[in-house]
């Protein structure tokens, strides 16, 4: 493998330049790539020279666009018989939200600043949730591709490792963790300031229903709410809940 510069005189008399990358992949095929930058073909070249050591370079010209390796994936979940549901899900996540953006691309040009670019269009359209759902297909076709030996890594899974920030982490623990007192749910003294301002009805019922929560006979609240419970139950008998 090497890296070279290559000179050449235009008809205007004037030098062009570039840099070439030459190799020789894992099947034994020679190779060449040109950049007009050195160091955009040096990180070419230390690449490339990773990927054919594992055995796992595609060469651009032989490399899939991400909408044929989509239909791929989806074909492999046909085979698999997943549910009807899934397979028109990840139809229309290929056909509506990852086709009409990044479906021309091929797999070897894809980098993980593509795959953040094509996030950002996605947020300006679509709810987090669908952003979210769409970007793990994505991640699921590349890996599927990455099995066929289509692409040396998959790109969208270095995106979603990375650390989420703001509102994203917090929903995140909003939605895996458990309901906090005093974040997700009144504390007791919180519960008690609500009983204190309700009149009618409503005060012993909702005494009533605490205490059965609480399930500790030997709270002073809940022994207080328990005194209360046949109150509530001639209020309910004697008429609607909040009457004077």
């Amino acid at each position: 493998m090497s890296v070279r510069k290559r000179i050449w005189q235009n008809r205007d008399g004037s030098n062009g330049e570039a840099w070439v990358v030459a190799y020789t992949d894992q099947d034994g095929t020679r190779r060449i790539k040109t950049f007009e930058r050195k160091k955009d073909a040096d990180a070419y070249h230390a690449r490339v020279a990773v990927d054919v050591s594992a055995g796992t370079h595609t060469a651009e010209s032989r490399s899939l666009t991400v909408a044929e390796a989509g239909r791929l994936w989806i074909e492999s979940a046909e085979a698999a018989k997943l549910e009807r549901s899934t397979l028109e899900q990840y139809r229309r996540h290929l056909d509506l939200h990852i086709a009409p953006f990044i479906g021309a691309v091929r797999l070897a040009q894809l980098t993980v600043p593509a795959v953040r670019a094509f996030e950002d269009r996605l947020r300006a359209a679509r709810s987090p949730a669908m952003v979210r759902k769409v970007l793990t297909s994505l991640g699921s076709i590349l890996a599927d591709a990455q099995e066929r030996g289509l692409v040396a890594q998959n790109v969208a899974r270095s995106l979603r490792t990375r650390r989420l920030r703001g509102k994203e982490r917090h929903a995140d623990r909003r939605q895996k963790g458990r309901l906090k007192v005093g974040v997700d749910i009144p504390t007791p003294d919180e519960v008690r300031a609500i009983i204190a301002h309700l009149k009618g009805g409503w005060r012993p019922m909702l005494l009533t229903t605490s205490s059965q929560a609480c399930g500790c006979p030997s709270c002073a609240d809940c022994a207080g709410a328990t005194s209360i419970s046949g109150a509530a139950k001639s209020t309910s008998a004697s008429g609607p809940i909040g009457g004077g």
